[in-house]
């Protein structure tokens, strides 16, 4: 097992989610349900020999992992019940891609937005802006247009799809991975900053040995004949990608981009659309009460344990969205499940969640590292079981962290019995 393994293991379990765990948009319903009976139809068998093809047999649990609908223990457990798996088993390597990402993130910090370490070409070799032509469809490259609209029909990309993406955005047009990643972020139902970041960096070669490169002949292996490239910029040998990867000038795909349609991007929005049930805070919902907050990131089922007075409050926080804007779609998804949960919504800002909390007996919510740098302010942060026991120091590449993760275990259930019961 090596580094170049993170090429299959992209957002989702995201990209660590790993694109095989990511969704078709017409199956991916807000709802618990609609999870559980994702994991129910898992065939790891299928999963294994065909995750790689964009019609392969993807999980679709991705968008439910991000958002906290399930755990990555529940999803191994509960193919578990109907398929027997070694350790080593393809989709126990992908949910563990998710853990390490969210490894480094927990070492590293603030540090994964950066590049870790130099890539091909210097930072200031690379664009901070996004072509106009790739934001709207007409590169002129149809699995890179492909790739955008899918994007923007269904907010969801397979991993391919997400890799090919990033490679000819970082390596042929010369754009710098974070303004790619960021923009990938907020148009994905499933983005998780640590999955999609450090995603992004691994094709850009600043957090791998060597930048993530695929040609013509790659896309016509895996994606259906509507996304094939030939005679375009990327129908070139390896040998000729990887030089101009090293070259600053980019590269375009000639005649072909003023003919297309643009596509219209959706908005990308850093408050709630209209007509979603949000509120401001009142401390006089909460004055005297135990209360359990839901977040964006902790959508499953309420702790069977809540005293039955218990207020429970959905938090959007302005400060994480200000910097980090959603697409319509996914503000509607999220909301959706805390509807459902039976929440009241509140949209307010660190300071007044803080002072409108002051008044309750005790709060209390899943710990998330989207918004570890408020949460511990104001409730006890309790941590979800984790499938992969803490490993430290940081590790500095998957394989070392998986070796140590996995060391002494045959199978899943020896994975899942180290688990509290």
């Amino acid at each position: 097992m090596d580094d170049d393994t993170i090429a299959k293991s992209w957002h989702q379990p995201s990209w660590a989610h790993g694109h095989e765990l990511r969704a078709p948009a017409s199956a991916t319903e807000p709802s618990l349900a609609a999870a559980q009976a994702r994991i129910a139809a898992v065939d790891p068998a299928a999963y294994a020999r065909s995750r790689n093809a964009l019609d392969g047999a993807v999980t679709g649990l991705s968008p439910y992992l991000t958002h906290g609908l399930v755990s990555l223990a529940e999803v191994l457990a509960g193919v578990q019940q109907r398929h027997a798996l070694e350790v080593q088993h393809k989709l126990v390597f992908e949910l563990g891609w998710r853990a390490y990402f969210r490894h480094v993130w927990q070492h590293r910090g603030e540090a994964i937005f950066a590049s870790l370490h130099e890539g091909p070409l210097l930072d200031a070799a690379y664009a901070r802006e996004l072509p106009v032509d790739v934001r709207e469809a007409r590169s002129g490259v149809p699995v890179i247009d492909k790739a955008v609209r899918t994007l923007y029909e269904t907010g969801l990309l397979h991993n391919h799809a997400r890799m090919w993406l990033a490679s000819y955005l970082v390596h042929v047009r010369k754009i710098h991975w974070r303004s790619g990643a960021d923009w990938l972020y907020g148009h994905l139902l499933d983005g998780d900053l640590a999955s999609n970041h450090l995603s992004w960096q691994w094709v850009a070669g600043t957090g791998s040995r060597k930048p993530y490169l695929f040609n013509a002949e790659n896309v016509a292996r895996y994606a259906p004949a509507s996304w094939h490239s030939p005679g375009t910029v990327i129908d070139a040998s390896y040998e000729a990608l990887d030089q101009l990867a090293r070259h600053a000038q980019p590269a375009l795909q000639e005649g072909t981009t003023e003919r297309q349609a643009p596509t219209e991007a959706p908005a990308l929005l850093s408050a709630p659309p209209p007509g979603l049930a949000i509120q401001l805070p009142d401390a006089s919902q909460v004055a005297g009460r135990e209360v359990w907050l839901v977040h964006p990131w902790s959508l499953g089922a309420l702790p069977a344990d809540l005293p039955p007075d218990t207020r429970v409050i959905g938090l959007w926080l302005q400060d994480f969205h200000r910097a980090w804007p959603w697409s319509e779609r996914r503000w509607r998804w999220v909301a959706a499940r805390m509807a459902e949960l039976g929440t009241v919504m509140w949209w307010t800002d660190a300071a007044a969640l803080g002072q409108a909390l002051s008044g309750a007996r005790r709060v209390r919510c899943r710990a998330e590292p989207h918004l570890q740098a408020w949460l511990p302010r104001w409730a006890e942060c309790l941590p979800e079981p984790a499938l992969f026991l803490e490993v430290t120091p940081c590790c500095a590449s998957f394989s070392a962290w998986w070796t140590r993760s996995t060391r002494g275990l045959a199978t899943a259930d020896d994975l899942l019995s180290r688990l509290p019961s």
